[in-house]
């Protein structure tokens, strides 16, 4: 059980921070960044592997760069449907 809860820690701070850095962290809510934390680490450890430092069982910088390619694919598609719409 404490495991899930670090992962959910560690996932929100990953997703945070891949806010922070592409400056479209401001209208994402918790659970937006648990998610993009989660699966940004999927992707970044699938594209990149699993190397350096671990927290939770995620490899920190490959998670890192996943989120930050998500949340950079989330807000062009997003801002993409709102200019046609």
């Amino acid at each position: 059980m404490l495991h899930w809860i670090w992962v959910l820690i560690v996932g929100a701070i990953i997703g945070a921070i891949a806010g922070a850095l592409t400056k479209n962290g401001g209208s994402m809510g918790w659970i937006s960044n648990i998610l993009a934390g989660l699966i940004g680490s999927s992707i970044g450890e699938a594209l990149l592997g699993a190397w350096g430092p671990q927290l939770a069982g995620m490899a920190i910088i490959p998670s890192l760069i996943g989120a930050v390619i998500l949340v950079l694919l989330v807000f062009f598609i997003l801002n993409r449907v709102h200019a046609h719409s």
